[in-house]
Formats: structure tokens, sequence, C-alpha cells
């Protein structure tokens, strides 16, 4: 059987961070669409999608956002397989029904995050993990129905609702881009938060954040089960 088909929907303004990384990460074949630029799928030939992260905010008036929301809406019920990370959880969770909001602190830099019960998403993963984390909004209520998956004490970390998987962390991120967007956020941070971040951008923090990569291969065998059982691109064309 071939590799899954996945629509990746990059949101960086500056997309070729997220480009290299997802495409690290994710063995399946990857179609790209730069949201930012007006890129989106016109049809539902995928058998999953996977929504990155972007400096927007699911609530600002920019043209790229509604139609990104209208597919995204269309292709859930199609039950296409979704994961968002960081922008992408918040995205979906507002398609979804949930409320997105900004928070009065940023978070970013290596963090902790705890699971919440079992979840096919974070399967092989402890139960405390360590994650990098970079947002200025959250998750304050999840979608109707929704099942929590992670949170720490700023809130949200993931959750779930049918086939849709979202986690507001990213662990996608290696040291270089973990670099780059903290000193990126001097427009928003003081030099002293910067600083305390770049010194906890560790070797011994990198791979112990690597435990958590472990959801993209579970969220590509999860699209690959979903379309053996006729879950996706034989749907998409009905």
């Amino acid at each position: 059987m071939s590799r899954p088909r996945i629509a990746l929907l990059n949101g960086a303004h500056e997309p070729a961070g997220n480009r290299r990384n997802f495409r690290r990460e994710l063995d399946a074949d990857l179609v790209e669409y730069h949201l930012p630029t007006g890129q989106h799928p016109e049809g539902f030939e995928f058998d999953g999608a996977v929504v990155t992260g972007s400096r927007a905010s699911v609530y600002w008036d920019e043209e790229w956002i509604p139609p990104t929301k209208d597919w995204v809406s269309q292709a859930i019920d199609r039950d296409i397989p979704f994961l968002g990370v960081c922008y992408g959880h918040q995205l979906l969770a507002d398609v979804l029904g949930g409320t997105v909001e900004p928070m009065s602190e940023y978070e970013i830099g290596y963090r902790t995050v705890e699971r919440v019960g079992d979840s096919d998403l974070l399967a092989g993963v402890d139960d405390e993990f360590t994650v990098f984390t970079t947002h200025s909004d959250r998750v304050t209520e999840l979608p109707p129905g929704a099942e929590l998956l992670a949170e720490n004490d700023y809130g949200v970390h993931g959750f779930r609702k049918g086939h849709v998987f979202a986690v507001q962390f990213h662990p996608e991120y290696d040291m270089e881009t973990a670099a780059d967007v903290t000193t990126g956020k001097d427009d928003q941070l003081t030099d002293e938060r910067i600083q305390s971040v770049l010194d906890g951008i560790t070797t011994e923090n990198f791979q112990a954040a690597c435990e958590v990569k472990q959801l993209f291969d579970n969220f590509v065998d999860y699209v690959a089960d979903h379309r053996a059982a006729g879950g996706t691109r034989a749907a998409a064309d009905d």
C-alpha cells in the first residue's frame, strides 16, 4: 500500500522552517499549501491533513484565514483525520466550536506537559513529557464533545474530537528553530526573558523533547488505518 497522502497546510508567513521540520517528521507523501499567500486545497483527495504553526491568530482579519477555515470544516465533515500544531491546534478548536483567546503571559521555552488519559496520538509518551512551547493565544474552551489530551499550568495543550487531533506545543522543532523563533520575539519579550529561554535550549532539553515526536508516527499510522478502513479518499469523492 502506498504511503498516506497528507495535505500540509503551512501557516508560517516565512514557510521554509515549517517545511523543513514537518517534512522531516512526517513519513508520508505531503502536498504543501502556503496559507498566507492564499494557497489552500481545492479538493479533498487526501488521507489526512496537518495544520502547522503561524504567527497569526485565528481571530485576525487576514484574507487567507476564512477560506482556510472553510476548507478545514468541509474536510472534517468528510472524515479526513487532522493534526493541528500550535496555530493549527487553535484553528481546529475554533472551527469545531471551541474558544481561542489571547493570554496575559507569553508561554515560551522548554516546558513540562502532562498527559490526561489515554490517546492514540500520545501512545508511547510518558505521563509527563518535555516540549518546546511558544504561543500568546490559547484554547480556553474545548469544542463541544472534545476530549482533553494534555495540559499544564498555562492551560490546554492537546485535545481530540473524532478524527481531529491537536497539540499546542511544537513537537516538530529542532534546536535551530527554537533559537530562531525565540530571538524573533524581541518586539514582545524583554531581553532578559529571551536570554533565559535561549539558555534553556540545550542538547539535554532537546533530547528530552524528542520523545514526543512519537506523535507524528502515531498520527501517520492512524491515517493509514483510517484509509485502510475506507474512511478518506473514497469518501471524499462522494
